[in-house]
């Protein structure tokens, strides 16, 4: 039986009032299915960041509900939401956002500490060799490249066993072979661990690993696609990006 790991219930996200608003997101209806991996795909200003942003709760939507599992997000005051941010949701960044001066284990174990827990004895370093870092554990981010960096980065954001993993163009820093690698990572957490991801992408590459494609257009849903390939993804986002005649 399938279960929603996020929905979105008619979401609408404006910015600015009066003549000078801007309306990012136009009533918008959209489940995440637990376990699963989607892609969200749109031309330039479609809201694609502003859509995640909602569902991870960095954002409250202007109307509307967004709900994880059956919590939902926009009741809650900023001091729950954060908590729930904190141990429900990871996030991943196209920047790494590591600390320069700790090392990998520290840099994973952070989020733990700073909620006030003590990382478990191998709890960290399970995280890393989950992500294929076993041998970097005491690696500084200058003395590891992009791809280790990202992989450290995604540990991190796994470390408190989020329910859902957002990923903002998370390979968009990283070079072609790289970040394939890094995706098929992501594609194994999801096939082995179960985790359910979300992730933004302007790459029709990389979201051929995703279970299913979420289009946006001008704030809208523009249509899904289910088992993508490279070509289609490429050719749906080419006709949506065309010219009107």
């Amino acid at each position: 039986m399938t279960r929603d790991a996020i929905r979105l219930h008619r979401v609408v996200r404006r910015f600015g009032s009066g003549d000078a608003a801007v309306t990012a997101l136009h009533d918008l209806s959209l489940s995440f299915t637990e376990g699963t991996f989607t892609a969200v795909m749109g031309p330039s200003g479609s809201g694609k960041s502003t859509l995640l942003q909602c569902a991870a709760g960095l954002d409250r939507p202007t109307s509307g509900a967004v709900l994880l599992g059956d919590t939902d997000l926009t009741a809650l005051d900023e001091t729950r939401l954060t908590l729930l941010r904190r141990d429900r949701i990871g996030f991943v960044f196209q920047s790494f956002n590591l600390l320069p001066t700790l090392t990998a284990e520290q840099n994973v174990a952070l989020p733990l500490r700073l909620s006030g827990r003590r990382p478990r004895r191998g709890e960290v370093r399970a995280a890393l060799a989950r992500v294929g870092l076993a041998d970097r554990v005491r690696h500084r981010p200058p003395e590891m490249s992009g791809g280790q960096q990202q992989r450290v980065a995604i540990a991190r954001a796994l470390i408190t066993r989020p329910e859902v993993l957002f990923g903002d163009e998370p390979t968009g820093a990283l070079d072609s072979a790289t970040g394939r690698d890094v995706l098929r990572m992501l594609r194994a957490l999801v096939d082995d661990g179960g985790q359910t991801i979300v992730m933004v992408t302007h790459d029709p590459v990389a979201a051929a690993y995703a279970d299913r494609v979420v289009f946006l257009a001008d704030g809208r849903l523009h249509g899904t696609l289910d088992a993508p390939s490279a070509e289609t993804v490429a050719a749906r986002m080419t006709r949506m990006e065309a010219p009107a005649c």
